[in-house]
């Protein structure tokens, strides 16, 4: 559409119209206008309601933000990132035998792990689910964990459907299912009975009652912090070890890089007190932004809440009303834009590093963009946990570099092609999983 309506148009859906802006240099100039003139709130409050059940207020953001910016950065992000490291060694290598190959699903084998690892860091251990574990560990192959994270991926597949409002009678009772299991798990009755949950939760539980929220919409609020923890950073990390796996000169380029970084600070074998903000990796770096402009593809929605006009990049004006709504869609408008990213749909593991190995320029129409990737939304709306989401990324991937081997069981086979409806909600999901091998290196 954009070919043939240029860089803004406007599509009219169940009686809205929606104008799509296409161009990325007007991007900043929607995430400074103040809410008074475009609004993410309306949108948000509909999505919040009609997947959580309760009515998403000022002070529910007012907290959250505070708290991520509290808890999921600088000093405090290093020691989250170091439970999170914890919790993953426990969960890969102790159940890991060396010497010994294992065969399973590459999309399976890393979200679960991700999950699992950041379930624990963040939300704790939870009594329930520690039913069929063995005494005093975090099997990985505990059948309540199992099941905890099967179920999550079955509510996140209709995730799409929820926002919309749109589902069958059968769908709806199994979604109410669903959260009835998540809220009776995750009830701020029982947050005492959880060991180790980070205070990221607990102090955001505490002012929500101060704030004088009722138990019921502070659990369901404990729900959508697991959905929003959980639900993109297991799908990114598969992405990344499958272009990895797909691609052996990354691989071999990426791995290189993470074991003469561990090698230079000593914590080859450990990497319990690694601080990622203290070390240089520019390679894998890279390779998480190549992976997050081929696959991350969350739309950003402003409702106009008064008549505004908006002057494009070729110098045109555009009248918008109260009443009607703007869409960005970074994916399209930047990630896939040929002109910004030669051959876009190949993944390049040093697209984002010059010749020099500096941070590479990008630009569009002869102008240098001031953000050529957005996987994360942006203005009020960029989503408050992403510096430890990129963490967990890196930190899996470094852990499985350095100590498995890896390789695809099928290496000439082709990597699946996404799910069309997740890329407008997410982190884009495969198709089908892919066969990988792995086992302790020596």
């Amino acid at each position: 559409m954009k070919k043939k309506h240029g860089d803004i148009f406007t599509v009219l859906v169940g009686g809205q119209y929606i104008h799509v802006l296409m161009d990325p240099h007007m991007y900043g100039f929607i995430f400074k206008k103040s809410k008074t003139k475009l609004d993410f709130g309306v949108f948000a409050t509909n999505v919040v309601l009609n997947v959580f059940n309760f009515q998403l207020t000022t002070t529910h953001h007012k907290i959250a933000e505070t708290g991520s910016k509290k808890y999921l950065q600088g000093k405090s992000l290093v020691a989250l990132n170091q439970i999170f490291m914890q919790n993953l060694k426990e969960i890969l290598l102790d159940s890991a035998e060396e010497k010994k190959w294992h065969q399973e699903g590459l999309w399976r084998f890393s979200y679960k792990a991700i999950f699992h690892a950041a379930f624990l860091s963040l939300f704790g251990i939870v009594p329930e689910l520690e039913v069929n574990c063995k005494e005093n560990t975090k099997e990985r192959r505990c059948k309540s964990y199992e099941k905890f994270f099967e179920d999550f991926q079955q509510f996140d597949e209709f995730f799409p459907q929820m926002i919309l409002n749109k589902m069958d009678s059968k769908t709806k009772k199994e979604i109410q299912r669903l959260k009835d299991y998540f809220w009776d798990l995750l009830s701020v009755k029982k947050i005492d009975k959880r060991e180790d949950i980070s205070i990221w939760l607990t102090d955001q539980d505490q002012q929500l009652a101060e704030a004088g929220m009722t138990e019921k919409m502070r659990t369901q609020v404990q729900f959508l912090f697991l959905w929003a923890s959980q639900a993109n950073t297991g799908p990114v990390t598969f992405w990344l070890l499958a272009y990895l796996l797909k691609h052996p000169k990354a691989m071999k380029a990426v791995r290189e890089e993470v074991e003469q970084v561990l090698k230079e600070i000593g914590q080859e074998e450990n990497l319990m007190n690694l601080s990622l903000q203290a070390i240089k990796t520019p390679l894998l770096d890279s390779a998480v932004e190549e992976v997050l402009r081929l696959k991350a593809g969350s739309f950003v929605f402003r409702s106009v809440m008064e008549d505004l006009n908006l002057q494009v990049d070729n110098g045109k004006e555009y009248s918008l009303r109260k009443g009607d709504h703007l869409l960005l869609f970074p994916f399209l408008g930047l990630h896939m834009d040929p002109e910004i990213y030669h051959e876009p749909q190949i993944f390049k593991y040093d697209r984002f590093l010059s010749p020099e190995g500096k941070r590479k320029e990008f630009f569009k129409n002869g102008k240098k963009l001031k953000t050529c990737i957005m996987p994360f939304g942006g203005g009020p709306s960029m989503c408050p946990g992403r510096f430890f989401a990129v963490s967990e990324m890196k930190l899996f991937t470094m852990l499985m570099l350095t100590h498995f081997d890896m390789e695809l069981v099928n290496p000439e086979e082709e990597l699946p092609s996404s799910i069309e409806n997740r890329i407008l909600v997410g982190t884009a999901h495969p198709m089908h999983d892919i066969d990988f091998k792995y086992r302790r290196r020596l």
